[in-house]
């Protein structure tokens, strides 16, 4: 298993995975008509020009086993009280439970960390998806807050009905450091060779 942060080449498989976890998951929440019609090309979209823009605020980390096996994305001081943003976690269906979840977790916290000023990281969960609440409350994240979905794009034909999301937070992101990992990404964060100092997205994380 490898982990590295995310670059430009990466937004075309990221985007199909982001995706499939949307068609598997919100669907309930996001309209049939979005999920299997233009959901790929609106995360393709996304993908494209959030990987293809430097930002030192992101953190986004891929996990991969021959091909992406997951992703996290996380932007820090999105919130003036809660912290840091995770806006993505998602681990291919073939691949969840061996622990790449919770591995991306502490390495996306361990980024946040790092950036200055890091204070707090908080997650918006469907609230139908009883499964990734799940993950959160295990992960050791409190439930703070109850809200409505926002259309995916700002289109409202994208949802269905009228689906809340729930908020869940962490009061100091460093706690997921030191959590137990599970299965085979149980390993600390190598250091980082950067290639560029002026690119975010170069250096690479690999297993011991």
């Amino acid at each position: 298993m490898r982990f590295r942060f995310a670059r430009p080449s990466d937004a075309e498989s990221v985007a199909r995975l982001h995706a499939d976890s949307w068609r598997r998951h919100y669907r309930g929440a996001y309209s049939d008509a979005f999920l299997d019609g233009d959901v790929l090309a609106d995360r393709l979209a996304a993908w494209r020009a959030l990987l293809g823009e430097a930002d030192p605020q992101r953190v986004t980390i891929v996990a991969e086993d021959g091909s992406l096996v997951g992703f996290a994305h996380a932007r820090s001081r999105a919130h003036p009280r809660w912290g840091a943003l995770l806006d993505n976690l998602h681990v291919a269906a073939e691949h969840k439970r061996r622990g790449i979840g919770s591995r991306l977790l502490a390495l996306t916290a361990e980024g946040i960390t790092a950036r200055p000023g890091s204070r707090g990281l908080y997650v918006w969960v469907l609230e139908q998806n009883i499964d990734a609440r799940a993950f959160y409350e295990a992960s050791g994240a409190s439930l703070a807050g109850r809200a409505e979905v926002e259309p995916p794009g700002g289109i409202a034909g994208r949802l269905s009905g009228s689906p809340a999301k729930l908020r869940y937070a962490w009061a100091d992101p460093a706690a997921l450091l030191g959590r137990p990992r599970k299965g085979t990404c149980a390993t600390v964060l190598a250091p980082c060779t950067v290639a560029d100092p002026a690119d975010t997205v170069a250096c690479e994380v690999r297993e011991s």
